[in-house]
């Protein structure tokens, strides 16, 4: 049935209205009953639901919850498909529980792999990312539980996370740290959109009119509410004015009556309080349309954690140990195979269901071999040979070395950044020590980010990426290292060699209340591929136990408008002896732009299952933001004429076909020639080289006599990026009319034309 809002927005007081744009708890919105307006629930995200049983409690218990992998390790599959189904499964957990929205997906960017909460985010690719939230949302929405796009925006390291202000030129952030944002709103209208904690050029997220309502509201045409993230909000009347509708947590009376207070004295308009309520309206009566309560398939569940842990971890090494082959004794060494490390801290920390215990999982798998187990490192930051040297008498005698190893909570969370890529020194010896007294040693890795290897990994037989692979994924390393499941993922990271070579490392973590995004649009491989710098491992990689071979690539136009845009297409083949799954990645290096451009950017991929020896075809679409940079001269998205090479991969590194297609523009750009636009400018803007007309040759004659006509080709190279102002005052002499006359006359002329 439905709400007449204008109706019930008219019979609010102003004190109502203002507690509805104000937490009445922790996790809820203000009912009013006698109007017949419920509460909405909502809570913590993004990986798992955790709904606490009081919701006015701080610091207690979850209820039980399906711990599913985290955002790095589910962006590693490259599954569109896998997050749709996980996403189905969070829903029927919210309600079980009676949650009406959950607080997730983040897509912020991976700047630096030193941030903190790096493990709730996708991937430092911002297509990636977006295409990943766009089927979280939907898959969560369509079964009628809400969705909180966060944080909004350039929330990239914990490190002064409530007032850091992130400085960044409108390109960088237009380019990558607000597209998957952008394509989750357009895509996908999530229920909600949280506000960061941080600044953005100067200004508080939470009151930052240009992102919140220029950008998310009126540009990308967003219907839900903007949510604080949890104490974001320093100046209620401010906020809201910037575009926040709901503060949270409540309750807070007198942030409630800063906005009565604020009306009532002209401060505030009235208007735009009503325009925030009926924005939460909205989403109230959406959510009460899904009834709640009931149970969960908790075995169900837990299997597709399972899965999806299966499909999101990465085979960094294998010189042809794994899968293993029938061992005789196996040593199982390291903590985390006894106390599965497979979330991380903060507040998205879950109760699971149950947990796998990975040394468990491997003695189901294991057969008739005997495992034996050596903790191999403390809990804390100490240094205990003793332990080493058990594991090292257990490697020993062993066919082969099972390796679990957890970069501690100490080391990686919400809340502080990392202040290196190490493992601990511990767990550094620990590797050294096993590997050097057995040559089939495997390294399994349980991490939210990535982690420096030099000091080891040429020691080692094999290592598995993990990651926080949620709770079932102790099962799912079992299976991938006895070859029950075949590793299909591939980073959605880059792993460095050193921490040296992360471009953001020169502005990080900032200092004096701002961080400088010196690096602009080079962060992650961008930046690599610029440096032609060697990395650890690309994006976009991944091992597999099988082999795959790419063929007769093909486009579906050599030359294309934009606006129509392209299919690409490439025949892949199992080359191997097993089934397997590859990701297939596209991307778009364009070969002359106006403004710099990245070499490569991942504008498309497909993950396919193939049997050994089968053929399929993969077809991805490019549309015209697949081939658009944002000018922020034009402020807008525009495409150029020209040549375009499409690399199709196995990784960012990898690319085994290459494409060649002619685009054409359609863009129509406004002419913005002023008096400080260059010599160059002019003549590139067709109104301006028409305005401009036989001038520049009548300029050149005259300076080629002047210069006795030897010099004049170097000279006008070198004059053609001043300002047009300053060519005519040097070339006066020569002219009709003086330079602030012929620059008036042309500014006239060129500003009327067509």
């Amino acid at each position: 049935m439905a709400v007449d809002l204008e109706n019930l927005v008219s019979q609010m007081t102003l004190s109502e209205k203002a507690a509805l744009c104000t937490g009445a708890s922790r996790w809820t919105t203000t009912p009013l009953q006698h109007l017949g307006i419920p509460e909405l629930l909502c809570a913590d995200g993004p990986h798992g639901l955790r709904r606490l049983p009081d919701i006015n409690a701080v610091g207690s218990a979850s209820l039980p919850a399906t711990a599913f992998p985290t955002a790095s390790c589910l962006a590693s599959s490259w599954d569109v498909e896998l997050v749709d189904q996980v996403a189905q499964a969070l829903a029927e957990e919210c309600i079980a529980q009676h949650v009406d929205m959950l607080l997730g997906p983040g897509v912020n960017m991976k700047r630096s792999p030193l941030g903190g909460r790096n493990f709730e985010y996708f991937s430092e690719d911002p297509f990636l990312s977006g295409e990943m939230a766009v089927h979280y949302i939907n898959s969560l929405q369509a079964r009628g539980i809400g969705t909180s796009l966060k944080h909004f925006a350039a929330n990239n390291q914990e490190y002064q996370r409530f007032n850091i202000s992130a400085e960044i030129d409108e390109r960088t952030l237009r380019e990558i740290y607000l597209p998957a944002f952008e394509r989750a709103v357009k895509e996908a209208q999530p229920w909600s959109v949280m506000c960061s904690y941080n600044k953005v050029n100067g200004l508080l997220a939470s009151q930052h009119g240009y992102l919140l309502n220029d950008i998310l509201k009126q540009e990308w045409g967003f219907e839900g509410l903007v949510v604080s993230d949890w104490g974001a909000v320093r100046e209620r009347v401010a906020a809201l004015r910037g575009g926040l509708d709901w503060e949270m947590p409540g309750p807070m009376p007198r942030r409630v009556n800063a906005l009565v207070a604020a009306v009532r004295s002209g401060e505030l308009d009235e208007a735009l309080l009503n325009e925030s309520v009926r924005r939460i309206l909205r989403i109230v009566f959406k959510a009460h349309e899904t009834p709640k309560g009931g149970d969960f398939d908790v075995e169900a569940h837990h299997r597709l954690a399972q899965k999806a842990a299966s499909e999101g971890m990465v085979l960094l090494k294998n010189n042809g140990i794994l899968p293993l082959k029938t061992p005789q004794h196996i040593a199982v060494i390291g903590r985390a195979a006894e106390q599965a490390h497979f979330q991380g801290r903060g507040s998205s920390f879950i109760n699971p269901t149950r947990v796998a215990v990975p040394f468990n999982e491997l003695q189901a798998r294991a057969g008739a071999a005997e495992l034996t187990y050596a903790e191999g490192y403390p809990t804390d930051n100490s240094f205990n040979q003793e332990l080493i040297d058990q594991a090292v008498a257990q490697a020993k005698t062993a066919d082969v070395a099972i390796l679990y190893i957890a970069l501690p909570g100490f080391k990686e969370s919400e809340g502080y950044d990392r202040q290196d890529l190490d493992l601990t020194a511990q767990q550094v010896a620990l590797i050294q020590a096993v590997s050097q007294v057995q040559p089939n040693s495997v390294v399994v890795l349980n991490n939210g980010a990535p982690v420096l290897m030099g000091a080891w990994l040429d020691g080692v037989a094999a290592v598995l990426e993990a990651y926080m692979m949620g709770q079932a994924g102790g099962a799912a390393v079992a299976d991938i290292l006895f070859g029950r499941a075949n590793p299909s993922g591939k980073l959605a990271e880059t792993f460095p060699l050193k921490l040296e070579d992360v471009p953001a490392q020169g502005n990080w973590p900032g200092n004096l209340g701002a961080v400088h995004y010196g690096e602009r649009l080079y962060i992650g491989y961008r930046y690599y591929d610029l440096k032609h710098m060697p990395v650890l491992f690309p994006f976009g990689y991944g091992l597999s136990y099988t082999t795959f071979a790419y063929s007769s690539a093909r486009a579906s136009a050599s030359i294309f408008k934009d606006v129509d845009g392209l299919t690409v297409s490439v025949d892949v083949t199992n080359t191997g002896a097993l089934a397997g799954k590859e990701i297939v990645q596209v991307y778009v290096h364009d070969l002359a732009a106006s403004l710099d451009r990245p070499y490569k950017e991942l504008k498309g991929f497909a993950k396919l299952e193939l049997q050994p020896g089968e053929t399929k075809t993969v077809s991805i679409r490019l549309n015209f933001r697949a081939f658009a940079f944002y000018n922020p001269r034009y402020r807008q998205w525009i495409t150029e004429n020209g040549q375009f090479d499409i690399l199709i991969g196995a990784s960012s590194a990898d690319i085994r076909q290459t494409l060649s297609v002619t685009l054409q523009s359609s863009v129509e750009l406004p002419c913005i020639l002023d008096r400080e636009s260059s010599l160059v400018e002019w003549l590139e803007d067709p109104r301006g080289r028409q305005v401009l007309g036989g001038l520049y040759d009548e300029i050149e004659v005259g300076l080629g006599k002047y210069y006795g006509g030897g010099r004049i080709g170097n000279y006008m190279e070198m004059i053609k990026n001043n300002p047009l102002y300053t060519v005519l005052i040097r070339a006066e002499k020569f002219l009709s009319k003086n330079a602030d006359e012929l620059l008036a006359e042309f500014l006239e002329q060129v500003h009327k034309l067509p």
